[in-house]
């Protein structure tokens, strides 16, 4: 029996732009993986905490805010992805799949959007947090 056959650009794509909510699990492993669920409840977790954020103006809340730990966790995952060499990946979850993987130039350039992405976005939530600690939030 054979199965359907998972890209890895789209895995990568999916961890990038729809990490934070498991979809990237969700499409590799199906819907009863269980870090999926996680991704989801623990974005779902950061969604109150910007709920709280806005209701009450607290520092710990401002911090939080800044920093989306299941977004980053799915880029750095996306990466994880990226990087796997094709036939690993074959192995992994292409392994009654007819079609073998083979990687691109889509997928060189949607790592290295997701890497420079990455780095800016937690670069600037760093300057942001140490923004808000030192000078209690004055440079924007």
């Amino acid at each position: 029996m054979n199965t359907r056959h998972k890209s890895k650009t789209v895995a990568c794509l999916l961890a990038s732009c729809g990490g934070a909510f498991g979809l990237h699990r969700f499409y590799l492993h199906g819907k009863r993986e269980v870090v999926a669920w996680l991704y989801l409840c623990a974005s779902f977790v950061y969604l109150a905490i910007v709920i709280v954020h806005w209701m009450q103006d607290s520092l710990g809340a401002n911090v939080a805010v800044l920093f989306p730990l299941p977004a980053f966790a799915a880029l750095i995952e996306s990466l994880y992805l990226g990087l796997t060499s094709d036939d690993e990946w074959d192995a992994r979850y292409n392994v009654r799949a007819l079609q073998r993987s083979r990687s691109g130039w889509p997928l060189v350039v949607l790592l290295v959007l997701t890497l420079g992405g990455g780095f800016v976005a937690l670069i600037a939530c760093m300057a942001r947090a140490t923004d808000l600690l030192y000078t209690g939030g004055s440079f924007g």
